[in-house]
């Protein structure tokens, strides 16, 4: 992982997976800027501040992004929706990453791509003084934009895999990621991973991403996986939650001890 982030040197995330390393982002769940700034610290690559499924603000966003200005991880956000609106307003946040979720149709692959372009290249609108606050661009912040602000396309839901070829083959994403807690579900398999009908999905993704030369990524819950998937081409990792994180710390610290958590939401116990 990277462990420097210099503003002045563009997009780091995108210079590990160019060089085909991996890039590792850990989730943050919580409206709390001190815990991103610690979590932009400890080794990770970037910051997947997750706005679909949690209760993260556009407002913590924003402090998240100027309390992790010169921390090694970098801010990326996932919003609530593919639109243009949506995107724009973290963007002129100050994120360089936007992860744009059920990018199930070509169209929607280029509305993503749009999103994160200035005109003529596409629709993003030149309100950014925030942005350019965060970011030092000395050759001006919308060239650095259009350069460096990444595009992630989530993949995951049925409809997405029936359009795969034509959205891998979409130009200016930079990422397939691939939801397979929700493909799964779309698949009707109730979020099973070990399905085959799953692995059979999600190598069709696999191999069309691979034919367009973009990025993969997915979900990993330990460095075991990330190794695996490692060798069958994925390298943008979303990593577990901030709270998730946190209860692994304690377990760790609290078996040894006999002490049990009262709540696992994985479990229902």
């Amino acid at each position: 992982m990277t462990n420097q982030n210099d503003n002045r040197s563009g997009n780091p995330v995108r210079d590990l997976l160019k060089a085909g390393k991996p890039a590792v982002g850990i989730t943050i769940s919580v409206n709390n800027v001190e815990l991103a700034a610690q979590a932009a610290a400890l080794g990770f690559d970037f910051l997947w501040l997750e706005m679909e499924h949690t209760a993260l603000s556009l407002e913590s966003v924003r402090n998240i992004v100027l309390a992790t200005r010169g921390l090694p991880a970098i801010p990326f956000a996932r919003p609530a929706v593919n639109a243009l609106w949506t995107a724009k307003r973290i963007l002129d946040a100050g994120v360089l990453g936007v992860i744009f979720p059920f990018t199930s149709t070509p169209e929607l692959a280029r509305q993503a791509v749009s999103a994160c372009r200035y005109p003529p290249a596409g629709k993003r609108g030149s309100g950014a003084a925030m942005a350019q606050f965060r970011w030092n661009a000395p050759d001006g912040y919308y060239d650095f934009a259009d350069e460096n602000v990444m595009v992630v396309a989530v993949v995951e839901d049925a409809e997405g895999l029936s359009h795969i070829d034509e959205i891998a083959a979409t130009p200016g994403i930079d990422v397939i990621f691939i939801g397979t807690s929700d493909l799964s579900f779309s698949l009707g398999l109730r979020g099973d991973q070990e399905h085959p009908e799953l692995a059979r999905a999600i190598g069709k993704i696999v191999a069309a991403a691979q034919r367009n030369g973009k990025v993969l990524g997915r979900p990993a819950g330990s460095p075991e996986q990330i190794q695996k998937l490692q060798s069958e081409g994925f390298l943008f990792f979303q990593a577990a939650t901030d709270t998730e994180f946190m209860a692994a710390g304690a377990a760790q610290f609290l078996k040894p001890l006999g002490k049990k958590r009262f709540f696992d939401w994985r479990s229902g116990l």
